[in-house]
């Protein structure tokens, strides 16, 4: 089996990133990609300019997107690769579950006000690419920027984790509505980055047998916040419930993210990779 550098998981300023889709097409590419996926969060508006770069560089592609989820009141978020971003569905989906996040960011500025943060709301937006989609990120590169933190993941630490002063839980899509809309529109989903989620071995168990039914198929493995323990506890989790395994970096910014595109290393053999389901998209 030939092992590809194949990395489905990031992010362009069309969410939370700090970089086009055509330079993130660029910058995989440099990298040695040889099978790309833009997965913003909630959002599908830079796929065609990623398609575009991505064509011209001969750099293989697939649509993606990255869907907020509510599970047991814990957000999870899903992966969709390889659907048609012109499905009427998926794209409403999308729409109502970015609708929240406005008031949301409303709700953040004022509790960081209320510990000595003013202006969070309107710093925070000069870091948004698309005002629909504020997100904590948004926040935590303001805080940076004025000096309260050092780096994002001090802000998160203090400031946007759950139970911090300045997080504000949200309601997002339900588990089976975003796994509908993405296989109903021809794609795969995928649970990114299970590594990260604060869920008992009870809950997360009940996460994948839920997922599984509503026809969801893939996990990530491999992603830019998984320890080799991770790795190894979802390559297990992944044969048990016949999962097609993902790789991907989770990259949003160069300054800021752990891992760049295309530096995973490779998935082990024990393994069904989820792109030998994919195809990519052609002119």
């Amino acid at each position: 089996m030939h092992l590809i550098n194949a990395d489905l998981h990031c992010h362009s300023r069309h969410s939370d990133g700090t970089l086009s889709p055509a330079d993130l097409a660029a910058r995989a590419h440099a990298n040695g990609v040889e099978l790309w996926a833009l997965t913003d969060h909630d959002e599908i508006s830079g796929l065609d300019e990623a398609a575009r770069t991505a064509r011209a560089l001969g750099l293989d592609f697939v649509t993606g997107v990255e869907v907020s989820v509510t599970f047991i009141g814990v957000t999870v978020h899903i992966v969709g690769l390889g659907f048609d971003p012109d499905h009427a569905a998926l794209r409403q989906g999308l729409a109502a579950t970015r609708g929240g996040r406005l008031q949301r960011a409303h709700e953040m500025a004022d509790a960081l006000a209320q510990v000595g943060h003013k202006g969070a709301f309107e710093g925070a937006l000069a870091y948004v690419g698309n005002p629909d989609l504020i997100s904590r990120t948004h926040f935590a590169r303001w805080l940076v920027e004025t000096g309260v933190c050092a780096s994002t993941h001090e802000v998160f630490r203090h400031y946007l984790a759950d139970g911090k002063p300045g997080h504000v839980p949200h309601r997002w899509a339900k588990l089976g509505d975003a796994v509908g809309w993405i296989t109903g529109a021809g794609g795969i989903a995928v649970v990114a980055h299970p590594g990260r989620y604060r869920l008992t071995p009870n809950e997360e168990y009940a996460l994948f047998s839920e997922f599984r039914q509503h026809g969801g198929l893939g996990v990530e493995v491999l992603t830019g916040s998984h320890g080799q323990a991770d790795v190894l506890k979802y390559q297990e989790l992944a044969l048990e419930f016949d999962l097609l395994a993902s790789r991907g970096s989770d990259f949003h910014s160069p300054e800021e993210s752990r891992t760049d595109l295309g530096a995973l290393p490779d998935l082990s053999g024990r393994l069904t990779p989820v792109w030998q389901k994919l195809r990519p998209a052609r002119p």
